[in-house]
């Protein structure tokens, strides 16, 4: 959950901003719609702290009534961990045409502020935020905590602080238009949306190594009415991720991978409620990942996952391409619990492409107490990448209706409806 009390450089409510003393022409004048960050004291030599410069420019460019925050290309700027704070007088666009990047690991992490977050936009209606520039997360010292899972032998974790910033945060936002940015090796996440409305993100690049532990390309959580089109993605974790609360998402034109595909969930961990609704996956390849198009739950969350398109989907080696996990753990400790959350309405069509064969080209483990019910498949086909032994696909207590004829034949899916549902206890948000 978000704090806003946390120790971090926070941007001040919209005031008055201080000008800079030794810039001739600080371009303040309420009446000026570009508020370049050199003019605020900004140096852009990727090692002198430009926090304060950030800070000034936005503050004024917050009570402007036409504002364009520049931050110019041919330099790189270091920033601090910050909370740029509205709401603001205008809508704002910020133009990166130049590199932004963190302080470079945790070791040079001032210890004061908050290390699960970078750049944090609260609570502003009316922002786009656009360039040719690049926003480097340098994440490699993060990914190389002794606590990440990748370290240890076999997926052990060694004892010690394992935070790791987010680089951009949008929290408690609107009205938001992301495009045409590049930005690689976040330490996590790249982009987070947490109850966020009226999203439009499109023409993203983002890249980092396939071995980076949880650098999921965008996570949308608690938010509604987003699209994101028309982007690259290569990471170490899922392209594109859905937490709970999420609803009316429509995901296009996205290229995906090496990566762990695109993911809702997971869902219901620590016996936790989830709704997630209305979501469309279509026009994308995914390739070289670990997982295609997913679904995964906690054993023990409560709640449902409905109306899920997924459409018009190229595989290319993918392990997993079509997944449903309701027995997701990220330990070896996990225990059967049998409340689960709810998966209905799930529609797979025009999925073709080929598959890894160290796993099946379809696994839908569902609940034993709480089966998936209305999966609907339709023009699926799916070879092997290597050889001609076609693998069987997988399933458990999972209903629903074969419109065309697979490849292969998903026999293993129950018709129908389960003669006996346990309807008191489906929660469908």
């Amino acid at each position: 959950m978000f704090n806003y009390h946390v120790l971090s450089q926070i941007s001040a409510t919209p005031s008055p901003a201080p000008l800079p003393s030794h810039e001739p022409a600080a371009p303040s004048d309420q009446n000026s719609s570009v508020f370049s960050v050199l003019s605020y004291g900004a140096v852009g030599d990727g090692v002198t702290d430009d926090t304060q410069a950030f800070k000034m420019a936005w503050d004024s460019a917050c009570q402007a009534d036409s504002a364009t925050i520049l931050v110019p290309k041919h330099y790189t700027f270091m920033i601090q961990s910050t909370i740029f704070t509205g709401p603001c007088k205008n809508q704002i666009l910020f133009q990166i045409e130049g590199t932004l990047m963190p302080p470079d690991g945790p070791d040079s992490w001032p210890k004061i502020y908050n290390k699960r977050q970078w750049l944090v936009f609260y609570r502003i209606n009316g922002m786009s935020m656009q360039g040719g520039g690049l926003i480097d997360g340098r994440g490699q010292k993060w990914w190389d905590l002794p606590c990440k899972p990748h370290k240890g032998i076999n997926g052990t974790t060694a004892p010690g602080p394992c935070d790791s910033p987010v680089a951009i945060r949008f929290f408690w936002s609107s009205n938001l238009t992301v495009q045409g940015l590049k930005i690689k090796n976040s330490p996590q996440f790249h982009f987070r949306f947490d109850n966020c409305h009226d999203v439009q993100i499109n023409s993203l690049y983002i890249k980092s190594p396939a071995g980076s532990p949880n650098t999921d390309g965008i996570h949308i959580e608690n938010s509604n009415d987003v699209q994101i089109h028309n982007s690259v993605i290569s990471n170490g974790d899922d392209c594109v991720s859905i937490g709970a609360g999420s609803y009316n998402i429509d995901i296009r034109n996205i290229t995906c991978g090496p990566s762990h595909g695109i993911s809702i969930g997971s869902l219901g961990m620590k016996n936790s409620r989830a709704c997630v609704s209305n979501i469309t996956v279509a026009d994308s390849i995914i390739k070289h990942s670990d997982n295609g198009v997913r679904i995964k739950t906690w054993q023990g969350g409560f709640g449902s996952v409905s109306k899920v398109t997924f459409n018009n989907i190229h595989m290319d080696t993918v392990r997993n391409p079509i997944i449903i996990d309701q027995y997701y753990c990220n330990t070896k400790a996990c225990l059967n619990q049998t409340s689960a959350v709810y998966i209905n309405d799930i529609w797979y069509t025009n999925i073709k492409g080929t598959y890894d064969v160290r796993s099946p080209p379809m696994h839908l483990a569902c609940s034993d107490a709480m089966p998936c019910t209305n999966l609907t498949m339709s023009d699926v086909e799916l070879f092997p990448a290597q050889g001609e032994r076609f693998l069987d696909p997988f399933c458990w207590n999972a209903y629903g209706d074969i419109k065309t004829l697979t490849v292969p034949p998903v026999f293993c899916l129950f018709e129908g409806f389960p003669e006996s549902f346990p309807s008191n206890d489906v929660d469908k948000c």
